[in-house]
């Protein structure tokens, strides 16, 4: 019995092993986004046919132990994301890594706010437009979409010039990046407006400072990213079609955008929109002159191939716009009338007709990019833009020269962005790159008027690098500094006597060739600049997910071309303007943080900044000048050190059908050296949007908005006495020209609804939008033409969206 027993111990041992499987394999490696090569934090790999699984970590590491041999079916999963399935035969340790492919719904909301800023600079300050909310603002512009952000408002010229200012600072001090290309479009004047085509962007995001070191280091103010749709790797075919009719303007705007993608990665997009509105109306009376018409266009066609990838893409955007006909004055006591009247000088039945004063702006951008991925070491990446920009400016003039542009200018930029991502040190990634610019600014020396740009080329190069370091799950730093180096070359012409009255023989006499056969003075001013910009930042996330960022940014910012050499007429603004060849870069060093959060169904996002300017450049009012058109006021530019501090924040309570959202926003600006106010700062402005949602009502939705402009208090005092005729007598008398103080605070209400249906596999979304409400009437401090009419009264707007 006893040997019975040790044989069958004998065979059952030997008998299991040999059929035993051999489990003590490993499967490790690592799940990365397909489209940025990010790791995926929290992504579920197991085994399906063993139930033997691991989460993904922070840097998107996994490790599956005690591994059972043979053949094995690997599932990975992830939220948002596309689950992948691999079948494998397990015979030793192996490493096997995961690219996950999000799906289209999650594609269309996901923010794209390019790399650098996205992966490298956690500690920039930035707020962000998602595209529902874009959607609404298809008939406006770029600086009107902008403005729901808060910190951020326009200055305008009209109603239908807009640009974007943030936190008091704008044209040349704000970055505007356009699908990765930086726009350059003669941004210096405070009546251009970008030329971009709204319809055109997926997602906006508005970075406050000078983070964004990849686009320039001259971001005073702050950098608008714009993002287009992302075509997805798989079949599809994927399109939506706006159509916006406004009774203010009596017109509104078409869009359409097309993406066909390819599960080979292939794909090409279409997208374009046309513009019409006739004359606007204030309340009381009718805007004549300032309807516009834009005629826009993209096209783009693409191979991503994950590891590599090359793509090309084409962007016009046209635009025909009228100036306010009142503000065509002939001369100073016209100016003295208009400020003092209550309506304009000028009204006239509604048109559609857009005559002078107008603007006709023609932009183009030629995009190619190519990138490829290295193993072990990141991403290298290509581009070439090319930008030509057309400008031109009517005034009223007659006889022969009724229909030749005042301004006729015409911009060329080249330029070459060279980048690597390199992601071979874990927890850092890191950021270089190599920016060449070549620019040739024409202007057309037919128009009759004295150029106020001169011929000039201008070159740049600039060098970055950034770096962000993960000390843990709390905490991320980062920091970038670039290098950028320019010249410029002009061809000007001067009045001798205003030559010398400026000194300018005594200091540049070297840019001095001789006079010409009218007696003007040619000179070839050339000027270097050298300018160094940095950030370094900090994130850090507590226990009850409020996340508190600090970031310390310097941006150095050389003179433009206008503030260098303007000398004449600007016939939009009707005033003329002085450049000062002794201007030289300016340096700001800001400071800003943002403690965002929640607690239950409270919400809460906070900004304050401080904001040092070493030779913050200033263009003022400084007199009157006479030309063969008339007296007109004279601004000057000038340098001075300054300082602006201020806070935005955004407050949200969701309680629930009903969501209240509030944002406001204030900036205090001085010039330390006059001890005053800067001029056009933003006054404090306070917005509260409240919103009822019933979502089983096919989407219905009703908001509320109230906007609360106050009175700014703080302006400088640029007024000065002019001569002005006496319409009684004839004769001359002295007035004070008032063109410092601003107008009386304002509030309005903007009403927004709307409904989604089911068309079949389409879907179709009307709403109905009604800015000023109660036609109420007001000026603005921020729009130069605020002497000579009102703004907007009621405008009511229907939209229609079918997404297919």
């Amino acid at each position: 019995m006893y040997q019975k027993l040790i044989l069958l111990s004998f065979i059952l041992f030997f008998g299991s092993s040999s059929f035993a499987q051999d489990c003590n394999y490993s499967i490790s490696g690592q799940v990365i986004d397909i489209h940025d090569n990010s790791p995926l934090q929290g992504a579920v790999v197991s085994i399906t046919n063993q139930n033997n699984f691991a989460y993904s970590d922070k840097n998107g590491n996994f490790e599956i132990k005690n591994v059972c041999e043979g053949d094995l079916k690997i599932e990975v999963s992830h939220p948002y994301c596309e689950t992948q399935t691999k079948s494998i035969t397990l015979t030793q340790n192996i490493k096997i890594n995961f690219r996950l492919e999000h799906h289209l719904e999650e594609l269309n909301e996901v923010l794209l706010k390019g790399k650098l800023y996205d992966k490298n600079l956690n500690s920039a300050i930035s707020n962000q437009i998602k595209t529902e909310e874009l959607e609404s603002f298809s008939n406006a512009s770029l600086g009107d979409a902008l403005k729901s952000i808060s910190g951020v408002s326009s200055l305008n010229t009209g109603s239908s010039i807009v640009k974007p200012i943030i936190q008091g600072l704008h044209s040349s001090r704000v970055l505007i990046i356009n699908d990765n290309v930086r726009l350059h479009d003669q941004q210096w004047g405070e009546d251009h407006a970008p030329n971009v085509d709204i319809n055109s962007a997926a997602n906006i995001t508005v970075i406050k400072g000078a983070s964004a070191l990849k686009y320039g280091g001259d971001a005073v103010g702050g950098t608008i990213v714009i993002e287009p749709r992302k075509a997805p790797i798989k079949d599809t075919l994927i399109g939506k079609t706006i159509l916006t009719g406004a009774t203010n303007g009596r017109g509104g705007t078409l869009s359409s955008s097309l993406i066909k993608a390819n599960a080979n990665g292939f794909n090409y997009r279409i997208q374009g929109s046309l513009k019409r509105l006739g004359d606007l109306k204030a309340p009381d009376y009718q805007l004549t002159n300032t309807g516009q018409q834009g005629n826009n266009i993209s096209l783009g066609v693409g191979l991503n191939k994950i590891d590599y990838g090359i793509d090309f893409s084409y962007k016009l955007t046209n635009s025909e716009i009228g100036i306010l006909r009142a503000s065509h004055i002939g001369n100073i006591t016209d100016l003295v009338l208009s400020i003092n009247r209550q309506e304009p000088f000028f009204i006239d039945d509604f048109s559609y007709d857009i005559t002078s004063p107008k603007q006709e702006v023609t932009h183009q951008i030629f995009k190619l990019n190519a990138f490829k991925k290295l193993n072990d070491i990141g991403e290298v990446s290509l581009q070439y833009s090319f930008q030509n920009n057309d400008r031109q400016e009517f005034d009223v003039r007659r006889g022969e020269l009724r229909d030749v542009p005042a301004m006729d200018m015409n911009l060329k930029t080249h330029t070459v962005l060279a980048q690597l991502e390199w992601t071979a040190v874990e927890d850092f990634d890191s950021n270089f790159g190599l920016e060449v610019n070549a620019q040739t600014n024409v202007p057309d020396p037919d128009t009759g008027v004295r150029r106020l740009i001169p011929d000039y080329d201008m070159y740049s190069a600039g060098v970055f690098a950034t770096t962000e370091y993960a000390l843990n799950n709390r905490w991320k730093i980062d920091a970038g500094v670039r290098y950028d180096f320019s010249t410029i070359d002009a061809e000007k012409f001067y009045f001798e006597s205003r030559w010398e009255e400026l000194n300018y023989d005594k200091i540049f006499p070297q840019f001095e060739t001789g006079f010409t056969e009218s007696g003007q003075l040619l000179t070839t001013p050339n000027f270097d600049y050298h300018n160094i910009s940095g950030t370094v930042g900090a994130t850090h996330t507590f226990n009850n997910n409020w996340q508190l960022t600090t970031n310390l940014s310097s941006a150095s910012r050389a003179p433009n071309p206008s503030e260098l050499f303007s000398d004449g007429l600007h016939h939009s603004l009707a005033r003329i303007e002085l450049g000062e060849l002794r201007i030289d870069s300016e340096q700001s060093f800001k400071i800003g943080a943002e403690l965002q959060g929640a607690i239950h169904d409270f919400g809460f996002n906070i900004q304050p900044y401080f904001n040092y300017v070493d030779d913050f450049i200033i263009l003022e009012p400084s007199g009157t000048d006479t030309t063969i058109r008339g007296a007109f006021p004279v601004w000057q530019y000038r340098q001075s050190n300054s300082r602006l501090f201020g806070i935005d924040a955004s407050l949200s309570y969701t309680y629930q059908n009903f969501d209240l959202v509030s944002n406001l926003a204030y900036v205090n600006g001085k010039d330390l050296e006059r001890d005053e106010a800067l001029i056009n700062m933003p006054p404090f402005n306070i917005s509260n949007t409240l919103t009822y949602k019933k979502p089983e009502w096919n989407g219905f939705f009703l908001s509320l908005n109230s906007q609360l402009i106050t009175e700014q208090t703080r302006f400088p005092d640029n007024n000065f006495d002019v001569r002005v005729i006496n319409r009684t007598n004839g004769e001359f008398q002295e007035e004070e020209l008032d063109i410092s103080s601003p107008p009386n605070a304002y509030h309005l209400l903007n009403l927004k609804s709307g409904m989604k249906f089911k068309l079949g596999n389409k879907n179709l979304s009307i709403n109905l939008l009604v800015n000023n409400l109660l036609n109420t009437s007001y000026r603005s401090y921020l729009n130069a033409l605020r002497f000579y009419a009102d703004e907007v009264g009621t405008n009511a707007m229907l939209q229609l969206k079918l997404n297919y």
